[in-house]
Parts: structure tokens; C-alpha cells; sequence
């Protein structure tokens, strides 16, 4: 609880370990894929605050700092559980970079999702995490993936463009490992998924 002497610290971050990017449920494979960062902390003060009509008030002398925590090995994740064994099963995790990527699982045992700052949509393996494809957008991944069928070829669709709320986690990661520069733009690309049997 933060006072008027001293700030308060917590973990994770007012951005949540999970926060809005869409997580998604294979019935394939019974597992939830979960976007997720960890090792990010916030630090508030509490202040004395008069209410003012269409202002912020939540009572802290500003917007919460982020903080990286100490010792971190690493920021997003990517996670699938185990719904009826509530256990997770396996996580990407990325060394220097949140995760902001909505996910997206198909019939086939894929996995899509970006999110990173490296600007990668990737394609993992459902059961095992393992990266299967990827391929770097123009700008980072915070857009959700979709997908529909044509003649019988599947088609994965996602849209790039950097910027938000995004930035906000990135920011305190540059003051770690120097600034990191994410074009913001804006593209929709399409992949087509090739079938074993053709």
C-alpha cells in the first residue's frame, strides 16, 4: 500500500503479468495458449489529490514507474496449460523483449503469435512450443491473428503495427539494453499454410 512517506513496490507491474492481448484454446490438444511478461514491477507514491472532472484520479503523485526486476532472465512468455491437468506444459520465453502478441491456434497443431520487439510472427508447434516458422514484419505484431480458407488452402492473416500501450513495457527495457527502435506502421500480411499432403 503506498504511503505519503515512502513509495511502494510491487510485482508484477500495473501492466499485469497478463494483460489484453487474447490468449486461445486448442480443443486439439486441451491446452490454453497464454501471452504473458514477467519481471516487470511498478513503483507508486501516494499523494493528496483533488478530484477534477475528466482528469486521472487515482490518487499517486503520477503514472506508476516500471521497474525491471532484479536479476531477470528474461521478460515475455508465451505459455501453454494443461486446462484438465492444470499444469503448464511448456513456455517460450524472450530475453528481451515483453510479449504483447494475441494468439491464435489452428486444427492443424499450430500455434501463431507475435508480440516481440524483434518484429517475428511465428508459428510453434501446439504440443511442444517448438518454433516451426517465422517471419519478420514490418513493424512489431499487437494485432490478432485470423484465419479462413479459400479453394481449400488456409490463410493466416495478421496485422503489424507497433505503438500504444506496447511502448509503455519497451521503455523501461531500453533503460536495460539501450533504446530499441520498432517502426510503428501499419501492413496486414496473409500466409498461406502448405498441407503435408500436397
Amino acid at each position: 500500500t503506498p504511503t505519503m512517506e515512502r513509495p511502494a513496490t510491487f510485482c508484477p507491474s500495473i501492466s499485469g503479468g497478463k494483460n489484453w492481448p487474447p490468449a486461445a484454446y486448442s480443443p486439439k490438444t486441451g491446452y490454453v495458449y497464454i501471452p504473458a511478461n514477467e519481471n516487470f514491477c511498478s513503483r507508486v507514491i501516494a499523494e493528496e489529490e483533488e478530484y477534477r472532472p475528466g482528469r486521472m484520479f487515482v490518487g499517486v503523485e503520477r503514472w506508476p514507474q516500471v521497474l525491471v526486476r532484479e536479476g531477470a532472465d528474461h521478460f515475455g512468455e508465451l505459455q501453454a496449460w494443461d486446462i484438465a491437468a492444470r499444469r503448464e506444459v511448456w513456455t517460450q520465453e524472450f530475453k528481451t523483449s515483453p510479449n504483447w502478441g494475441p494468439v491464435l491456434t489452428t486444427g492443424g497443431g499450430l500455434v501463431f503469435a507475435g508480440g516481440t520487439n524483434d518484429r517475428h510472427f511465428r508459428a510453434y508447434d501446439a504440443e511442444t512450443g517448438a518454433v516451426l516458422w517465422e517471419h519478420r514484419m514490418e513493424s512489431g505484431v499487437v494485432g490478432v491473428p485470423s484465419t479462413y480458407a479459400v479453394d481449400d488452402i488456409q490463410y493466416i492473416a495478421v496485422q503489424a503495427g507497433w505503438g500504444g500501450d506496447v511502448d509503455y513495457l519497451q521503455w523501461a527495457l531500453d533503460g536495460q539494453f539501450g533504446p530499441t527502435t520498432i517502426p510503428t506502421g501499419g501492413v496486414i500480411r496473409v500466409f498461406a499454410l502448405e498441407s503435408e499432403s500436397r
